[in-house]
């Protein structure tokens, strides 16, 4: 009786499962919802070096002219403005992962294909790296020295330029986090005019901060650990709107369907809040969370080109001990960074705020 079968690396199953895995670990990350090709995506997509060789993509950026021009019959010549322009580096590189079965008595005992579970484990893994690196760079995660969990590349902590500062420290008078994490009072915890005061800093910086297009509209987003959202729902002080008194007026005002866009807790001034439990803490602290407000091209994410089977995953099966286990690896050519133009962040801002579980 003849039989089709798959060896392995045969090609065919290469593909298949290189393919696989990649689809299915981007369609498990978090950060996928925000990826986008256009610069108007919270995460822009580079695809430069998916045709051709290299290991870094540089990205420009043309600051505003800003002179005054010339009026009426006044002399132009001479008068001419320079046009300024800032670049920002991401890096690519290789990232592997394997499996390994113990034998095949091993695989006899268990219901399950060693191919399917390996594929289940190495997705899992793959996409919890990319939404940690996603996190630990745009939060600015400094205390994260292995560059395996920050895209490839080190993390940048957030910029203080003088008048184009990139981090609110608490609600109230605060000047550091290390002031926030001594703190016990619920005035250092997240509030919504630490929102208000991202969205401030958004529109006025230079460069300023540009907003999503959702659907049409522009839009801001906030990612918050889920300590913060506590302390956000949980904010009954008089004389402050608070997160309650929002979902009220929407309630008493007829409108039940409060904007939820791919599983967010809710929208406030225009920003629409996601919350995550990857949300990292301040560097040095155990009570300090580092919220991030997010506007277009706050992070950029690329791959390499494709290898041989037409794919960018890397699938790869060897058998070992003269072939009684199979081991499985997965790797990926890729970077991801938060964009920095001038040592400025472009996209992003921290907002810290004391943090405690309750």
């Amino acid at each position: 009786m003849a039989t089709t079968q798959y060896g392995v690396n045969h090609p065919l199953a290469v593909k298949v499962w290189s393919t696989k895995l990649m689809r299915e670990a981007l369609k498990e990350t978090f950060a996928s919802r925000f990826m986008g090709r256009t610069k108007d995506s919270l995460i822009y997509v580079k695809d430069e070096l998916t045709k051709g060789p290299g290991d870094r993509i540089t990205s420009g950026l043309r600051v505003q002219l800003s002179g005054d021009g010339i009026a009426g019959d006044g002399t132009l010549e001479g008068n001419e403005e320079a046009l300024v322009t800032y670049n920002d580096n991401l890096f690519i590189d290789q990232l592997r992962h394997a499996v390994r079965s113990d034998g095949r008595m091993s695989e006899q005992r268990i219901p399950f294909s060693i191919r399917e579970e390996s594929m289940d484990g190495l997705r899992d893994w793959w996409a919890d790296r990319i939404d940690t690196a996603f996190f630990n760079q745009i939060a600015g995660n400094t205390g994260q020295s292995d560059t395996r969990y920050t895209g490839l590349q080190a993390a940048i902590a957030a910029s203080t330029d003088s008048g184009n500062t990139r981090i609110i420290f608490g609600p109230g008078a605060a000047t550091t986090e290390n002031s926030l994490s001594a703190s016990e009072s619920t005035s250092a915890n997240f509030q919504l005019t630490m929102i208000d005061k991202a969205i401030n800093i958004a529109k006025t910086a230079v460069p300023l901060i540009r907003p999503l297009v959702v659907n049409g509209a522009k839009k801001y987003v906030a990612f918050l650990h889920p300590n913060q959202v506590y302390n956000l729902r949980t904010d009954a002080t008089a004389a402050r709107v608070t997160w309650y008194d929002t979902q009220r007026a929407l309630v008493e005002g007829g409108k039940t369907d409060s904007p939820i866009y791919n599983g967010a807790m809710g929208e406030y001034n225009g920003v629409i809040l996601h919350e995550s439990t990857r949300v990292p803490l301040a560097p040095s602290t155990t009570t300090v969370r580092r919220a991030i407000f997010c506007g277009a091209q706050a992070a950029c994410f690329a791959t390499g080109r494709e290898n041989p089977s037409d794919q960018q995953m890397t699938w790869v099966e060897e058998l070992f001990d003269y072939g009684n286990q199979l081991g499985v690896s997965a790797g990926l050519i890729f970077g991801l960074k938060k964009s920095r133009y001038n040592a400025i962040d472009f996209g992003t801002i921290v907002m810290a705020s004391h943090a405690e579980a309750p």
